[in-house]
């Protein structure tokens, strides 16, 4: 008798009905972040409305191409999980600081290009890092990057950074409003409209929102309906060694983060990242990248709140993101549609968001759960490690009087708390302990003892 293989959930494809709304609902989860670092950088640049909206399209465009390659994957490049690229925002500073400096756009893209090489070159070395990342690690990590995100999602609740009226208590009651929706469906509403949860809440809200006079469609009629972007429309890249030097850096920081989510990820789904594949993935950061500044856009990442919103949903397969990836290509190449999608008021997505963020902090307590806490360090290096990551969260300013490239490292709490927990476990993990040191016991927790062993055999058990 023939037998069939079993399909991993990854790689199982649902229906074409599934397929689209759990796409759509990546596509809500991400698409505020996605377009702020084009509005962000060419606002501060002081960028026509033409030239901004001509930014934020052609970033829709290679977030997709880029979600396609990381979910699909050709050859070497892509991880093959339900990853979602977008934008990273630890590049918006540094890019600032080129692009109004008197190098300009042409500045920014040359840097880019050279950093997205960079990336594609590094990735194999990085993927050999992996040992490095044990439960206590990744578990950490995806602590910190649920816990950073969730001022995010505050911001939204309250209007979005910026707006008139920020804090007012109806924006607040709006956002309450379809978080009470988000956990009323997901507790209630038949298996697959559960799975749906948040692009139900965002479609409620919406129809809440519009009679209130919280949307504004006016940007809709502006739109073009079709907008295709060319190869270097804002001029040849030139490549200056400053610019270039600073968006290694950067390069540096996404990668990191870009490992904590694709890792992340691999528990969520049960597919573990091993580290070809973590190489694999990330080269596709690094094509992206090269894309991104050929196609007049920026870096591009991983993006976190995509992976809350897969631990939330538990709809692990990689093609629902690969179809979010295509309605990201149609909205690049559809100003019009993309009109229609920021048109969604910012207290909708915050109430959505603060669910899947806090969802990604959960997750990260789960892998804690498996690491075992008694007679060794391990509980310094969470406390140390969250402590590092959420202060430039708390404190923006803190590191305002350091270098900048101090600053591009540290002012991401995704990256200053993945690095301090990697530095720390080799510390009190890796390296020889004192002699002695097995006899002292633990004392409320915090303990005085060293020793591997304890980290890897959580890591044993999961295998």
């Amino acid at each position: 008798m023939a037998t069939t293989t079993e399909v991993h959930p990854v790689d199982e494809i649902p229906p074409v009905r599934q397929l689209a709304a759990f796409g759509l609902q990546h596509v809500l989860a991400m698409y505020a972040g996605a377009v702020a670092v084009p509005l962000i950088v060419g606002g501060a640049m002081k960028l026509s409305p033409a030239d901004l909206a001509y930014l934020i399209t052609a970033d829709l465009l290679v977030c997709g191409l880029a979600t396609l390659i990381q979910c699909i994957g050709f050859w070497r490049f892509g991880v093959r999980l339900p990853i979602m690229q977008g934008c990273t925002f630890a590049a918006v500073s540094p890019m600032v600081l080129i692009g109004t400096t008197g190098g300009g756009l042409p500045a920014i893209y040359g840097s880019v290009i050279v950093a997205g090489l960079a990336i594609v070159l590094l990735a194999p070395v990085f993927g050999r890092l992996l040992r490095f990342f044990p439960p206590l690690v990744t578990g950490t990590v995806i602590l910190i990057i649920g816990v950073s995100l969730l001022p995010v999602a505050g911001n939204w609740a309250a209007g979005g950074a910026g707006a008139k009226d920020f804090g007012e208590p109806k924006n607040l009651a709006l956002a309450a409003f379809v978080l009470a929706v988000v956990l009323g469906v997901q507790r209630f509403a038949p298996v697959f409209l559960s799975q749906v949860a948040v692009l139900t809440g965002i479609a409620v809200g919406l129809a809440v929102a519009v009679p209130f006079g919280f949307t504004d469609f006016g940007g809709v009629g502006d739109a073009d309906w079709v907008g295709i972007s060319t190869p270097f429309h804002f001029g040849v890249p030139e490549f200056r060694a400053s610019a270039i030097v600073s968006m290694l850096v950067v390069a540096l920081v996404t990668m990191t983060e870009t490992t904590g989510d694709l890792i992340a990820v691999g528990e969520m789904t049960g597919r573990r990242v091993e580290p070809r594949s973590l190489a694999d993935g990330l080269r596709a950061d690094g094509l992206a990248t090269v894309l991104g500044g050929v196609f007049n856009t920026f870096p591009y990442t991983a993006y976190a709140q995509n992976v809350g919103l897969v631990g939330m949903t538990r709809v692990r397969s990689r093609w629902v993101v690969a179809t979010a990836g295509g309605m990201l290509v149609l909205l690049g190449l559809l100003p019009k549609l993309g009109a229609v999608v920021a048109a969604i008021p910012a207290p909708v997505l915050g109430g959505a968001g603060l669910v899947m963020f806090g969802t990604v902090a959960a997750s990260g307590l789960r892998t804690l759960a498996r690491v075992d806490f008694k007679g060794n360090n391990n509980l310094t290096v969470v406390a140390v490690s969250v402590a590092v990551g959420m202060l430039p969260v708390g404190v923006p300013t803190v590191y305002a009087k350091f270098p900048d490239w101090f600053q591009t490292v540290m002012n991401s709490g995704i990256s200053a708390g993945c690095l301090t927990a990697i530095a720390l476990n080799l510390l009190f993990n890796h390296l020889p302990g004192k002699a002695g040191s097995a006899a002292f016991a633990e004392t409320d927790g915090l303990s005085v003892t060293g020793g591997e062993e304890t980290v890897e055999k959580p890591r044993r058990e999961i295998v």
